[in-house]
């Protein structure tokens, strides 16, 4: 599309040079013409010797061959720039082609990148809400985990107090047994003596 754009562009401005051209011959024209007319009216109102004609003839010859001249070393100039400038175009154009296709490219690549991308979104998305639902299982495991860590706190006051009920009642065993000992010593005693 940048191709033809300046492609058009290029022939607008041939068109533009060709009509400024066309526009100088048809000046150059009027003036050859009124030359002829000059010489056609000076050939008819007066008569000169033939020397003079020719060398009027001769003059005008000149005059004409130097505009025609004149003329075609302008054209000449002129598409010699024209050309410069479509192959310079023309050098343009193919490099803008050549960077369009690679922008083209990268475009392609990203849209790509852009399909992976969403499918790893769509992958990450499932892993967030795995990861939430793990998250609650942590947390009701933590939970359970406290609750446990509670009761086997209680457990323990609980087996301590019973150590220590245990070992008072074991104390007071070991007394009632103490003084079960001394009772039946003092029996003994009291039945042995006569």
């Amino acid at each position: 599309m940048v191709a033809g754009a300046v492609a058009c562009a290029w022939a607008w401005q041939l068109q533009g040079q060709l009509q400024q051209a066309n526009s100088a011959l048809d000046g150059y024209a009027a003036r050859i013409a009124d030359l002829e007319a000059r010489l056609s009216d000076t050939d008819e109102g007066m008569s000169q010797n033939a020397a003079v004609q020719a060398a009027k003839i001769k003059e005008l010859d000149s005059e004409v061959r130097k505009l025609w001249d004149n003329v075609w070393k302008q054209a000449k100039d002129r598409l010699g720039k024209l050309e410069a400038a479509s192959k310079s175009h023309s050098g343009k154009i193919a490099a803008n082609e050549k960077s369009v296709k690679a922008l083209q490219d990268k475009a392609d690549g990203a849209a790509a990148d852009l399909a992976k991308l969403k499918s790893v979104s769509g992958d990450l998305s499932r892993l967030m809400t795995s990861a939430k639902s793990n998250q609650a299982e942590v947390e009701r495991v933590a939970d359970t985990l406290n609750r446990i860590n509670l009761d086997m706190a209680k457990l323990n006051r609980q087996v301590k107090s019973n150590e220590e009920a245990v070992k008072a009642t074991d104390a007071f065993r070991r007394q009632v047994n103490g003084s079960i000992n001394n009772l039946e010593a003092a029996v003994r005693a009291l039945q042995a003596a006569p």
